[in-house]
């Protein structure tokens, strides 16, 4: 039993990109699915796939990396609140990563959006991660 899945989502994430996989495999849940869409609409990774015919469902990941220098996408994916440790923002809070060249994903009322979508409708939420 997994304690913390967005966390587990995160490090197979950060440890397939240091192993330089192509592709990674990810148990599926909707928070899981709304940051995969969010990291490839923010072109952080290349390609999703969501296999729900097996309980429970897979998330096939493509990450992305630079084609001559060969380095990923992302550089740092971190988590910032935890099960323990909750971390909310106003949206006069919210935080910038790396002066704005990176993201915070927000779950918010309106769902899961980046700080600058949340800092543009004026809404606050949990701050789930930071990705550079």
């Amino acid at each position: 039993m997994i304690t913390d899945p967005i966390a587990d989502y995160l490090t197979r994430i950060r440890n397939a990109i240091k192993a330089n996989h192509r592709v990674v495999e990810i148990p599926a849940s909707n928070m899981k699915k709304g940051i995969t869409k969010l990291l490839f609409d923010k072109g952080y990774i290349l390609n999703y796939k969501f296999e729900d015919d097996k309980i429970p469902g897979i998330i096939k990941i493509a990450l992305k990396y630079h084609p001559v220098s060969k380095l990923p996408a992302i550089n740092e994916i971190k988590r910032v609140s935890r099960p323990g440790l909750r971390r909310y923002c106003n949206s006069k809070e919210l935080p910038r990563v790396l002066n704005g060249l990176g993201i915070a994903v927000i779950s918010t009322s309106r769902g899961l959006i980046t700080d600058k979508e949340a800092r543009k409708l004026n809404v606050g939420g949990e701050v789930i991660c930071y990705v550079s």
